[in-house]
């Protein structure tokens, strides 16, 4: 169970989303405003932040990137139905996971639990995966490229590491984000998403990857450099 920072100027939604999470163990704190939000989770570090994109003042999309200069913290993103830009863009910022409006309060549950479990996971044990300059840690959940430690989403974290576990396997989105965000159904723009995040972070030229291969028809594939 985790602390949970909740961001949304609709008291009704916020009161009905903690309800529900405190239903399911969690501490909730609510904030009205994107400045509120940003202000408590620097203070506080909060678990997991569970943002709304559209919030008076700076918009939830600032919020998230304010967030993400500071740390890791996991972000669920509240949307609206056709805010597919938005919620990509959202993503790119480094959001582990997103729910759309209208939604289901047990589904937001579910998925904030779903993102904190692997967040807060009992560490595998594996050993460290290496690939010439890059190193990842899974029982440390760490990750560096040439000596310098890499700033991974938690998403982010676990894609690389179950790709580079797997080495020159071929895996469709719908795989990944079954393997990696434990969903059995999604949007796959997310997978797509993370992946341009990663190679944005890893790869010499990331418009010319050489580690993460999109495999054309079928989704990406981890080639090792050495």
């Amino acid at each position: 169970m985790g602390r949970v920072l909740v961001v949304d100027d609709d008291m009704t939604v916020s009161d009905v989303v903690r309800r529900y999470l405190e239903r399911a163990g969690h501490e909730v704190v609510l904030a009205a405003t994107g400045e509120e939000g940003v202000a408590w989770a620097a203070e506080h570090r909060p678990d997991l932040v569970v943002l709304d994109l559209m919030l008076p003042g700076i918009d939830g999309l600032e919020v998230c990137r304010r967030l993400r200069e500071r740390s890791a913290v996991p972000v669920v993103m509240l949307t609206a139905l056709g805010e597919e830009e938005d919620r990509i863009a959202g993503l790119s910022l480094g959001a582990d996971d997103y729910v759309t409006k209208p939604f289901s309060p047990r589904e937001l549950a579910l998925r904030v639990d779903s993102v904190l479990r692997r967040a807060n996971a009992a560490p595998p044990v594996a050993a460290v995966l290496v690939d010439g300059g890059l190193r990842v840690d899974p029982a440390a959940r760490q990750a560096s490229m040439d000596g310098v430690e890499l700033a991974l989403t938690t998403r982010e974290f676990d894609l690389l590491a179950f790709l580079m576990a797997h080495p020159g396997e071929a895996f469709t989105r719908e795989r990944l984000l079954h393997e990696v965000w434990g969903w059995e159904f999604g949007d796959r723009s997310t997978v797509t998403v993370h992946v341009r995040r990663l190679r944005e972070k890893i790869e010499r030229a990331p418009a010319k990857p050489t580690r993460i291969s999109t495999v054309w028809g079928v989704g990406y594939r981890y080639d090792r450099s050495t």
